[in-house]
């Protein structure tokens, strides 16, 4: 009883910090503040009841609309509640309550507005890559998994690795292919989760990124030039590595002999 109890616990916790993401994902495109002022409705501009603001459960007694203005709220808001509440769950029953668990919830909670606010504008935000470079790298120490070599490898491979990408793609077709954003991310990744990991995700994020590439293209019948952001699948490659990369790995490696 006691431990059903901690884990509705840690999704009620992800819920709520998920309702905070929504607020990043909205804000940090249009370089407001994040804080400041409290969220109102895009729509009539009223201020939002700290009452109206309980994740998940205010969206359905509201009925998915504004208390003052009857306006749509998008089921986005819910739904990003509901995943990041998933994931808070997910790294509970893998880690527990435990340093290293915080650590690896705080990375993918970074990696759900890296990948929302790269399918909406098609950049991704310096304010959270650039500062989580040295962040990660400082958390590296806390992790068992993680060696600061890994994490310095990482950086390096995780950056110069698209970098060179980038620069070559330039050179042969004198175009830009790759963002310096999915540079700076895969630099963050890096941190974290080392050169092994970026090593996987790099693989991973380039599989699944083409094969979605080439489903879109037939669905949309659009031609080839069809630019797709990359960094949703750097995000979804290096949180797979985090759960799964391991046993992976180790059944890849099985596989080729």
């Amino acid at each position: 009883m006691y431990t059903y109890l901690l884990e509705f616990l840690a999704f009620i916790f992800g819920t709520c910090i998920g309702s905070f993401l929504n607020v990043c994902i909205y804000r940090l495109p249009a370089s407001k503040s994040i804080v400041h002022p409290r969220s109102m409705c895009p729509e009539c501009e009223n201020m939002i009841r700290s009452y109206d603001n309980i994740p998940i459960l205010s969206y359905l007694l509201l009925k998915g609309k504004c208390r003052h203005c009857d306006a749509v709220i998008s089921f986005r808001y819910p739904l990003i509640e509901i995943i990041t509440g998933a994931f808070a769950l997910c790294v509970f029953l893998k880690f527990g309550f435990t340093l290293e668990g915080l650590i690896y919830f705080a990375f993918i909670s970074s990696m759900i507005v890296i990948t929302l606010v790269d399918i909406d504008h098609r950049i991704i935000p310096d304010v959270i890559s650039i500062p989580g470079i040295p962040v990660f790298f400082a958390a590296s120490f806390a992790l068992p998994t993680v060696t600061y070599i890994d994490s310095l490898i990482g950086i390096l491979a995780g950056g110069g690795s698209l970098l060179l990408i980038a620069w070559l793609y330039n050179l042969i077709t004198k175009k830009d292919g790759m963002g310096g954003g999915d540079i700076k991310l895969l630099a963050m990744i890096g941190a974290l989760i080392g050169w092994k990991g970026v090593l996987f995700t790099i693989f991973v994020s380039s599989a699944v990124g083409t094969v979605s590439g080439m489903i879109i293209m037939l669905l949309t019948k659009k031609n080839m030039k069809l630019a797709i952001p990359f960094g949703p699948f750097l995000a979804f490659g290096a949180v797979l590595y985090i759960f799964y990369g391991s046993r992976l790995i180790y059944w890849y490696l099985n596989l080729l002999r």
